[in-house]
């Protein structure tokens, strides 16, 4: 069987077409992978963020409802959960600038 360059260009230009193909595959796979990963991650920071936020609520219920309660308890169990809640929204809102002269690009 003989076989022309016509022949040989075709087989390479379907070679190429395949590998494309598959390449394409391989990519959307790995997005399709992170985008459900991402989604874990965030269904379980919700989760932890309910769970905590419901903990607070009931301890400051008990505390707030318990017939000899004492003034202390109720400062403590109200501000300290605010206080946390204070640090984290500021340390998650503070913009920080790097500073060009410290340390090296990475």
């Amino acid at each position: 069987m003989n076989v022309t360059s016509a022949q040989l260009v075709v087989a390479g230009v379907v070679l190429l077409a395949l590998f494309v193909l598959w390449l394409t595959g391989v990519r959307k796979a790995r997005a399709a992978r992170e985008a459900a990963r991402s989604g874990v991650r965030l269904l379980s920071l919700a989760g932890r963020v309910f769970f905590t936020a419901a903990l607070i609520v009931a301890v400051q219920w008990v505390v707030i409802t318990h017939p000899g309660r004492n003034f202390w308890t109720v400062v403590a169990a109200l501000g300290l959960p605010a206080l946390l809640a204070s640090f984290v929204l500021v340390r998650s809102l503070t913009v920080t600038a790097l500073d060009p002269r410290r340390g090296g690009r990475r």
